[in-house]
This record gives C-alpha cells, structure tokens and sequence, in this order.
C-alpha cells in the first residue's frame, strides 16, 4: 500500500502530481544519480543520498537526496528510458521509503495508490498473494490517463502560476489554487527538447473513480463487515491497513467501491480472520487449545478428587509444600508421559522425514550447480529444531526416522549415506538443544558406522 504522500514537484519532472506545487531544482543534478547521491552522503553525517539501477529496465534508475539547503526535507527521482523522469519534494523521513516503494514496476502514484507501470493502471496494492510473495494486480477497468497537454486549455494561465525556492517552501501553505496556472509555469518553463506534454502524465480517470462512484465512511465499513465507528477508529488509530482515500473532500475522506472491496477481501483473508474462523468460545483459545485444555481438565480433575488416597490431599493438615509439591510432580508426569495426546510422534516422524529429504535435495541441486561434490548439505534451523525435539521426546521413534531419512536419501535422491550423515550430525551440532555428550552417544548408535569401521 503506497501510504507516502510527496509535498512539491520538482521543476523537472515529466509528470506533475496533480494539486501540488512546484519547487525549483536547478540546484539538483537530476540526469545524473550518482551526483544526486553524492550530495546527500558527508562524513558528518545528518544526511543522506543512494541511487540503484532499476533490475530487467535497461537505463531505469531511481535517486535521492537530502536536500543541501534544507536538511528537513529531500529529492527522489524515478528514470525510466522510455517513460521519462519523475522528480519529488518530499519529507527527508520519507526518502528512503520512496526509493523502496519504486524499486518495481510502478513508475507514478496516483489518487490514494493507484499506480502506473507505463501502459496500465492498476488499484492499489492490498491483495497479498503468499505463495509468489508479491501483492495481486488488479488492473483498473476502462482507465485513461489524463496528461498535461489534456489539461492545458485556454483557461490556465502561466502568469497566475508561482515557482516556489525551497530555501523558504512553507510546509503548512494551502495547495495552490488554480492548480492549471501553475501547471501552465511549468510547461513554459520546460526545455525544447523535453518530453512532449501529450506524454506527461498527470492523473486518471476511470468510472470508478467518478464522483459519483466514490463511497464514504459509512458504506466502506459496511463493505468491510465493520461498524463505521470502528473504521473512523482505525482511521485515527492507522490501523488495520485501511488504505489512503481516493479523495477528500470537505474533510471527508471518500473511496471508490473497487478499492474498498479489495480492502475487505484482504481483511477476510488475514491470518487474524482465518483464525477467528476456528475460535472456540473458550476465553482467547482456538479449538484446539480448547480440546486440549478439557482433555488435561478431566484428567487432572480424575487425579485430585475422583482418587480416595488423593482426595484426602484437601484436608488443612496435608496442605503442605512437599504435598502439593508431590501433586505438581503427578501432575506433570501424567502429560509427559502422553505427548501423544497433544502431537503423535510418528506424524511428526513423518513430516520431519520428507522436511529433512527436501533440504537434502536442494542441497544437492545448489551442489551440483556450483561444481561439488560437497561432504555435507546444510539443514535450516526450523526443520533442525524439529527433529531435536523428536530426539529429545521420543528417541525410539527419532533412531527409527534417521535411519529411514538415510535410506531414502540414498535410494531416491542418490545421496552417498556419509553425506547424509554428515548433514544431520553437522545441523544438530549448530541448533541441537540437548547435551553435547548425550547427543553424540545417541548418534552414535542412531547413524550408520563409517565406511570401513567395524
């Protein structure tokens, strides 16, 4: 979600963000990012300057600075070969953010996160989809780019436009008003050789974004399953991802449908929403935790009073530290004894298996790409601390499965048993919690002999 909001264009930018001012920048070497980053980087420190080529663009960069004469605020710049150059005034907290939320394919930003990749629109980014890890695209229904040759009619009027410094660029200053005149300054003031202004974006215009079209407080809480009060609460609150208005108007901030149901398809699909789908009702327990909880209830409960010899435990005179310590110890050996009842062993055995046989495969697949052979493949730590806990819990089970992942390892994927060895002795000498002895005795017996001993 594009939250950044930029407070002045740059004299030279091709694409003017509609309702901001504009800010002189000759002092900027805006067709130059090394230079841009140079003025921002001093050993004193304070400010601030990087630039980075755009991956898959030939020629596409984006820049920042801290600017020299004022340090509270700073230049981004965005080039694309064939789209040309944005150029924007922002807060200097917001800089680096700027640069992040460019480095892709969106070129401009416009009316609460709308984006631009230099042929399409699309609605802003909400929709996370977690298997490619990138937000859904969703383009914008009969969209069409309004540019700044669109805008400048017989009524904008360069004379009655202003190029502010930025030595005295009031931060709090109303937006200029009519924003066309100023629109008009810049276009007198650019370079014969620049970008023609039939190419100079400026704004959309969709039907859903009509005035019409938009919604406000009331009926984006309805969309969203929530009470308006709870939505102007987050709002205030900038909470739950409630994305920027399309417009304001009067004060009232105003959305268009399409937005706000994404919104509410997002929240619907949360990792909060899907677990309050399988709430219990039982204090903040999900149902499982809940079916546990019973389970240890009624085992307990049959430990302390449905027992005679414990029942008599309640008496004033057995109320003693080493009484109730003796329930205690009781109680947490009935549990131990049964882990089975919260996870069996042999699903996890399992899991942990084919966990383990992945890791071994890519290791052997990033082996083979730089030219091994390698003595061991590297195990990452979550699935390391698995089978640690399956070792330290239920060691007959654990001897059974590192045999088994060896076996496979060698069958299926062709892995020598030293390798596979190493792999698992190696992983559980890095994130293994048990003692250092008692870990080695155990692979000891639980891995294969090496070759050639008896």
């Amino acid at each position: 979600m594009h939250r950044l909001q930029p407070v002045a264009n740059g004299l030279h930018s091709d694409h003017p963000v509609p309702g901001l001012p504009f800010v002189d920048d000759d002092h900027i070497p805006v067709d130059d990012p090394a230079a841009i980053e140079a003025i921002g980087r001093h050993e004193e420190g304070g400010t601030w300057g990087r630039w980075d080529k755009i991956p898959d663009t030939k020629g596409s960069w984006l820049a920042f600075t801290t600017d020299p004469i004022r340090q509270d605020l700073a230049w981004v710049v965005r080039r694309h070969p064939e789209h040309g150059r944005t150029v924007l005034l922002v807060r200097d907290q917001d800089a680096s953010p700027w640069h992040s939320s460019w480095w892709g394919p969106q070129l401009l930003f416009r009316q609460g996160g709308y984006w631009w990749d230099g042929t399409t629109w699309y609605r802003p980014d909400q929709v996370w989809d977690a298997p490619s890890e990138h937000f859904e695209r969703r383009p914008v229904r009969a969209a069409t780019t309004i540019t700044a040759a669109d805008l400048l009619d017989d009524n904008a009027h360069p004379d009655g436009g202003r190029l502010l410094k930025v030595a005295n660029f009031d931060l709090d200053a109303p937006p200029p008003d009519p924003w066309n005149d100023h629109l008009a300054l810049w276009a007198s003031r650019r370079l014969a050789d620049a970008r023609p202004l039939a190419q100079c974006v400026v704004r959309l215009s969709a039907p859903e974004l009509a005035a019409d079209q938009l919604i406000g407080v009331p009926e984006m809480a309805k969309i969203g399953g929530i009470a308006a009060s709870t939505l102007r609460a987050y709002i205030a609150r900038d909470q739950r991802e409630v994305p920027p208005p399309q417009a304001n108007v009067s004060g009232r901030s105003l959305w268009s449908r399409p937005v706000a149901q994404d919104w509410a398809q997002e929240r619907d699909r949360s990792p909060e929403s899907a677990a309050a789908k399988l709430d219990s009702g039982d204090g903040d327990l999900s149902i499982g935790l809940s079916e546990l909880r019973q389970r240890l209830a009624r085992r307990f409960f049959g430990t302390l009073w449905e027992r005679p010899d414990w029942r008599k435990r309640w008496v004033l005179r057995f109320r003693t530290e080493s009484a109730v310590q003796e329930i205690a110890d009781e109680l947490a050996l009935s549990v131990a004894a049964d882990t089975d009842s919260i996870i069996d062993a042999h699903d996890l055995a399992a899991t942990v298996l084919h966990a383990v046989l992945d890791e071994l495969a890519y290791g052997k697949e990033l082996d083979s790409s730089i030219g091994g052979p390698a003595t061991f493949y590297g195990i990452t730590t979550p699935v390391t601390k698995m089978l640690d806990w399956l070792i330290r819990h239920h060691p007959r089970t654990a001897h059974h499965l590192i045999s088994e992942i060896i076996g496979d390892a060698e069958r299926r994927l062709e892995i020598p048993r030293e390798v596979s060895a190493d792999s698992i002795r190696t992983a559980l000498g890095l994130d293994s919690t048990l003692p250092r002895q008692a870990r080695l005795d155990f692979l000891e017996r639980a891995l294969p002999p090496l070759s050639g001993s008896r």
